[in-house]
């Protein structure tokens, strides 16, 4: 701000009041000829701008979520696994896990909307105001790595533990070195009821040791901290992405 612009846009431009700024005039019009009280003009002016700033929020979310695609329950085709509990599926639409810092893994084989349903519910966790980051276990541990070789762990870490909600998709995909399992289960022990995890994996708990290089105590610790307080959504059937070729059979 000029500091002789003593003026109302001057004003609110060093306030950054933007969308007051921008129909303040245009209100202000129509306020005279509707005859508006000045609480009914200035109360449409900062819903204006409130709702402006909550929209801009929202984006900001969205964007450092870092979303691999946008989607949405609606455009999920349930019809298609062979087995999935609906309502389950719908009740976590509700968000209530996330203010019980409770976690939620979709379980199932390849092909089957897994990651569909994590971004579906990951948007609206960020619609509904709160921070999520999604990304995949291999770029935790690589990140993870790389940071602890150059002293900036505990900071790196941060990245993970800030958010309400940690997106990990495709755990199981790839085999986790010693190093690596004990990098994430620093992620599952220090986001333990402080945080939720949004997880898809291909793998049953029962085989979740070969995740973790065979290490039974560090396994049974991480499905200890996951399983906690967490929903389990099943996912059976053949790969969506094959359907067409099924349908020709």
């Amino acid at each position: 701000m000029n500091p002789a612009d003593h003026t109302l846009a001057g004003y609110l431009a060093y306030l950054r009041l933007h969308d007051i700024h921008q129909h303040y005039q245009p209100l202000a019009d129509q306020a005279s000829r509707e005859d508006w009280t000045h609480v009914q003009y200035l109360s449409r002016l900062v819903e204006g701008e409130a709702l402006a700033r909550m929209d801009r929020a929202t984006q900001k979310r969205l964007r450092d979520a870092r979303f691999p695609v946008l989607k949405t329950l609606e455009q999920f085709d349930g019809s298609w696994p062979k087995k999935i509990n609906r309502a389950q599926v719908q009740n976590l639409f509700r968000l209530a896990w996330i203010n019980d810092h409770a976690n939620v893994v979709f379980l199932g084989g390849v092909g089957l909307g897994k990651t569909h349903l994590a971004c579906a519910l990951g948007h609206a966790t960020c619609l509904a105001g709160h921070t999520v980051l999604c990304t995949t276990a291999v770029d935790i541990i690589n990140s993870l790595g790389a940071a602890q070789s150059t002293g900036r762990l505990k900071a790196e870490l941060q990245r993970y533990l800030k958010p309400a909600v940690l997106a990990i998709d495709e755990l199981g995909y790839l085999p986790i070195d010693k190093t690596g399992a004990d990098l994430l289960f620093q992620i599952f022990s220090q986001r333990y009821e402080r945080g939720s995890l949004l997880i898809t994996t291909n793998q049953p708990y029962k085989h979740w040791a070969r995740l973790f290089n065979n290490d039974s105590t560090l396994t049974s610790a991480v499905l200890d901290r996951v399983l906690h307080h967490a929903e389990t959504i099943l996912i059976e059937g053949t790969s969506y992405r094959m359907k067409d070729q099924v349908s020709e059979e």
